[in-house]
């Protein structure tokens, strides 16, 4: 594809997107090289995704283990270690071994563009015909008095990477991190607090999902402090301080910030190809084409903050380079947190019409437990009338059986089809059974057959 420059492609910024843009560039016989200034692999590799559930994993398994008549405890300093095997011990030595089986080059430094089709590498000017830039986001730490001063405080980085357990967590913010780190170090041993300014946690996700969840933590030992903003930060002593907005006050040995991430547009060169960034980041077309010769990815166009989202929009970019003209579809979107129970959505998270069907409801598998006669885990489908526009599932491994409405909405495929499927007997899947019924039902303005708990989640289903 070159003449004359360096490489057909490079990437700015190796972390899951830019790492997978590559693969997928140098698997169609293009010269590719990656620019990353810290591990290959990135946030989601070493900080974020993977440690963040290789820690909630052995808790998890020893409160099923609980549930289900058996007894177990958790090895706190086995759980670290699996955690240290599982981010290879922070080395991206096997991620540099990937690169080069590839015949990907690894260019590292601190890059910035230089210009259209170039990019500076610690000074060193590289060329190429097509950048991407995939450089991620950094930590956002709210405008609380006193918060940017403390020392010690935590952000996801330093709570994935854990040495010890703390005694009592404060966490600000009550999104997928906020929650899923406060169920690692409660199940771990410690106490765990969570300050969230909406009146549920998971505030982005449909409300119903963010209650269901909300009662399910508080019912493993999690404080929820809902509806309430920190207006102060300080130390005392060895305690970390939050004072309310009502007055109160909380205290913990640590303290972390986890009100999410913006997207990495400084000093990265972006005046130099006329590339002017906004609120929410790098714009982009329906291509990721962000100009000329230029394409962006992951989470530096703010579009969707998510791994799998990136690297999907890595195989886009991949295509168009090639030659082939595919526009990026986020009809679908899957998201997932992976507390116990899950919390799973996917597509629209309101619609005109819905059918729920209830966890607590549906045949028993042998991976069930007695405590899901009591559970509040339910699966609610949205339509628009003719198909599914959207999905959200609280419950065990919801984030792999809610997977099913992820192709459904995608594949824009008719409810009767979705009525026609056979589920397999007996599963999580077969929750769908109930769920299309009550869907249809709604709208056909029928009422749904009672169930023993339609009383209690009515609120669910509308």
């Amino acid at each position: 594809m070159s003449t004359g420059s360096d490489y057909d492609v490079i990437v700015l910024g190796g972390g899951a997107p830019g790492e997978h843009c590559a693969g997928a560039l140098a698997a169609r016989g293009l010269r590719v090289a990656v620019v990353e200034r810290e591990l290959v692999g990135g946030e989601c590799s070493y900080w974020a995704c993977i440690p963040s559930k290789s820690l909630l994993r052995p808790g998890e398994a020893v409160h099923g283990a609980r549930e289900a008549a058996a007894t177990a405890q958790v090895d706190v300093q086995a759980a670290l270690a699996w955690r240290d095997f599982m981010v290879s011990n922070w080395s991206d030595a096997g991620q540099q071994s990937w690169l080069a089986s590839r015949g990907i080059d690894l260019l590292r430094g601190t890059g910035r563009l230089a210009g259209t089709g170039a990019v500076e590498v610690d000074g060193t000017r590289h060329t190429a015909e097509h950048v991407v830039v995939a450089t991620g986001a950094d930590p956002f730490v709210p405008p609380v008095p006193g918060l940017r001063e403390l020392e010690g405080v935590w952000g996801t980085r330093e709570a994935t990477s854990m040495k010890a357990v703390p005694r009592r967590l404060l966490i600000l913010g009550g999104g997928p991190a906020g929650v899923e780190l406060a169920q690692v170090v409660r199940r771990l041993g410690g106490e765990a607090v969570v300050v969230e300014g909406a009146d549920r946690v998971l505030p982005r996700e449909a409300a119903p999902l963010g209650q269901g969840l909300s009662e399910a933590l508080r019912r493993d030992g999690i404080e929820l402090v809902l509806g309430k903003h920190a207006t102060a930060a300080r130390r005392e002593g060895d305690d970390y301080v939050l004072a309310l907005d009502d007055g109160s006050e909380l205290r913990g040995d640590r303290l972390l910030v986890a009100t999410g991430r913006r997207p990495r547009v400084e000093g990265i060169g972006l005046e130099t190809v006329g590339v002017e960034a906004n609120p929410h980041g790098i714009p982009v077309d329906d291509h990721l084409r962000a100009g000329e010769r230029l394409w962006a990815i992951g989470d530096v166009t703010g579009i969707w903050p998510l791994t799998h989202v990136g690297e999907y929009e890595g195989d886009v970019v991949a295509d168009n380079i090639a030659g082939v003209e595919r526009p990026a579809n986020y009809e679908a979107v899957p998201r997932a947190t992976y507390t116990d129970p899950q919390a799973a959505a996917v597509g629209a998270t309101e619609a005109q019409y819905s059918g729920t069907a209830l966890v607590s409801e549906v045949p028993k598998t042998a991976t069930y437990t007695h405590a899901y006669a009591e559970s509040n885990g339910f699966l609610t489908l949205l339509s628009d009338g003719t198909r599914l526009t959207g999905a959200y599932a609280l419950g065990p491994e919801a984030g792999e059986w809610l997977q099913q409405a992820t192709l459904a909405i995608r594949a824009h495929v008719p409810l009767d089809v979705l009525n026609d499927t056979i589920q397999p007997f007996p599963s999580f899947s077969g929750i769908y059974g109930t769920a299309v019924i009550a869907l249809r039902m709604e709208i056909m303005d029928r009422p749904k057959p009672a169930g023993p708990r339609d009383a209690q989640m009515a609120g669910l289903s509308r």
